[in-house]
């Protein structure tokens, strides 16, 4: 069995949304009582979170962002964007998230845990440099491979983003750099708008975006051929020192705020494909990061049928009939190979 650290504090509830708003705390209090109710709870590895400190949070915003949300601790309700509020202790709760992630970084680089899943909100890969939106506060992941790079050397990190909808957050932090790959699934054209699969990088970056843009009603096994044809060759080819994961699970058939039909199974089926590539490629280090997932029930199975993936599995690839995919996602399996295959030989 392997060491799995999870982030999963109740201090992450503090950041109150508005009434009725999909991102609230009863995301996090639905995905801890199954946890705590299942057999995995005494298998996982409980790490503490901490306060990210300014020096870290500037890995990825600017310093007149990092003071405009820090300006908002103690007031009764701050709106940032038209998605996007801040209560009280927002200011707190989404260091504590962007904190918590640097030490599952930590425990991971020190052989403390084998594989890591930070179960924390706010969620992160929609905020910019100077700019909170979708939701999200603190570019939670952004800032762990900044982090991981500066403290640890790293010279080329992998984040995959799964979520439903477009991490242009994450996209922009590296378009233009090459020490990280960015992969992303998801529903387009949707909020937030980007993510064409022309958008591939630019400069030393060029190539080192891999967009793959979706109508909706994809399910599992048009996510897993996705990952099997596309993601697991490039990503042998690119030879990561750690695997970041965006897990956004608004995918989920029932998701109120999307079209997509992937099951919690489905998702563990993804999780294989990025074990067998972290234990090519860097050791097995695979750390994921929760960001969407509107349909509580949902959300806390598929959170769990991770989790019990990344306890018992090495990774596997699972053999796949084409028969199986939708025609869409032939095409766009199609385009995107053509687009990415002057960067990658292996597609």
């Amino acid at each position: 069995m392997k060491k799995v650290g999870i982030i999963k504090d109740e201090r992450y509830f503090n950041h109150i949304t508005s009434d009725f708003h999909p991102e609230s705390p009863g995301r996090l209090k639905a995905v801890y009582d199954v946890i705590d109710s299942s057999e995995v709870k005494d298998k996982l590895m409980l790490i503490p979170p901490r306060m990210a400190v300014e020096e870290e949070l500037t890995l990825n915003h600017s310093t007149a962002y990092i003071k405009t949300i820090a300006a908002t601790a103690g007031k009764n309700y701050t709106m940032l964007d038209p998605d996007t509020s801040a209560s009280p202790l927002s200011w707190e709760t989404a260091c504590l998230a962007v904190g918590g992630l640097l030490n599952l970084v930590d425990k991971i680089m020190v052989d403390e845990i084998d594989r890591g899943f930070a179960i924390i909100r706010p969620p992160g890969h929609h905020a910019e440099n100077s700019r909170s939106m979708g939701f999200c506060l603190f570019n939670n992941v952004a800032i762990a491979a900044m982090y991981g790079i500066k403290k640890y050397s790293w010279k080329k990190v992998l984040i995959v983003d799964w979520d439903l909808h477009h991490g242009n957050g994450t996209q922009n932090s590296f378009y233009d750099k090459d020490q990280v790959l960015y992969f992303s699934t998801h529903q387009y054209p949707y909020y937030p708008g980007s993510g064409g699969y022309n958008e591939v990088g630019e400069g030393k970056g060029a190539g080192f975006t891999v967009n793959i843009p979706l109508a909706g009603e994809q399910g599992d096994h048009d996510f897993l051929s996705i990952f099997q044809e596309i993601l697991y060759p490039i990503g042998k080819e690119y030879s990561p020192d750690i695997v970041l994961v965006s897990v956004g699970f608004d995918t989920y058939f029932e998701d109120p705020l999307g079209s997509m039909n992937v099951t919690p199974e489905g998702y563990a089926l993804l999780t294989d494909v990025l074990l067998q590539l972290a234990r090519e490629c860097c050791g097995g280090k695979v750390i994921l990061v929760l960001e969407g997932g509107y349909h509580l029930k949902g959300l806390a199975a598929s959170v769990l049928s991770v989790l019990k993936k990344l306890l018992s599995s090495d990774g596997d690839l699972k053999e796949l009939m084409p028969a199986d995919l939708m025609p869409s996602t032939i095409t766009v399996l199609n385009q995107v190979k053509k687009v990415l295959g002057k960067f990658w030989h292996n597609i």
